[in-house]
């Protein structure tokens, strides 16, 4: 396993107990001078996109990047990508196993295409955007604990046999998003976008996506400038802001 090399300018704060590791960062806003992580090792509350309950047994990832924020929401907004492409290259970094991970939008990691790893934006205050994730290490949650159609949710240990300690995934996937950070703000989405889409799921392939309102049927077409699913449909191509991929 590759080993992580700490990056400059961020803070590590880790846990052993925490009702949730968002909830704990919009804590700590006041007192932060920059960019904080923060793990921990037992979510007594830990939640998920639209408010759904994330299972989180011991072992198994949940952190929070807190990172401060300039400029409009929707830029901040194209971080999911960022960070989804960071857990991507942890997972690469730390298992050696490329082939095996897929980028499922708007903002999942696959392993062998089930869940493993998932992302919860929140901001925090108007300067404050705070990055949750929780990534399935040692178990998953059964089947059960999905909406149906959902991708099934599997777990690093069990799927790949290789075990990370929670504290070593952290290092390694820190350095990744510091990285990959510092290309976004330097020169703004379009290769994040580009790298996002290399590794993709079911580009080019039929696709059912879900917003709040509609469901759609068609082929995943692309990714837009706007971070936008873009679907080649019967009707056109549609462009979905917002919503839930299935498979």
């Amino acid at each position: 396993m590759k080993s992580g090399s700490w990056p400059d300018g961020y803070g590590r704060t880790v846990l052993d107990r925490v009702d949730s590791t968002l909830t704990e960062a919009a804590r700590r806003v006041p007192g932060l001078t920059g960019p904080e992580w923060i793990l921990a090792h037992v979510q007594t509350a830990a939640r998920g996109r639209r408010g759904r309950a994330w299972s989180m047994p011991e072992g198994n990832f949940a952190a929070t990047l807190i990172l401060p924020i300039s400029g409009q929401l929707g830029q901040a907004a194209l971080r999911s990508f960022v960070v989804s492409l960071a857990l991507y290259e942890a997972f690469v970094a730390t298992t050696g196993r490329a082939e095996a991970f897929a980028l499922k939008w708007p903002n999942d990691v696959l392993l062998r295409e089930g869940k493993v790893a998932g992302i919860l934006l929140e901001t925090v205050g108007a300067h404050h955007l705070a990055i949750g994730i929780g990534v399935n290490l040692i178990a998953a949650p059964g089947a059960e604990a999905v909406e149906p159609g959902a991708v099934r949710p599997v777990a690093l240990a069990t799927e790949l046999g290789q075990r990370i300690a929670p504290e070593d995934f952290l290092d390694v996937l820190a350095e990744t998003y510091a990285r990959l950070e510092t290309q976004f703000v330097t020169y703004g989405f379009a290769p994040i976008r580009t790298a996002w889409l290399a590794h993709a799921a079911r580009l080019g392939e039929p696709i059912t996506a879900r917003t709040t309102r509609e469901v759609f049927h068609g082929t995943f077409a692309d990714v837009d400038a706007d971070g936008q699913l873009v679907l080649e449909t019967a009707q056109g191509r549609v462009t979905i802001p917002a919503g839930d991929v299935y498979f």
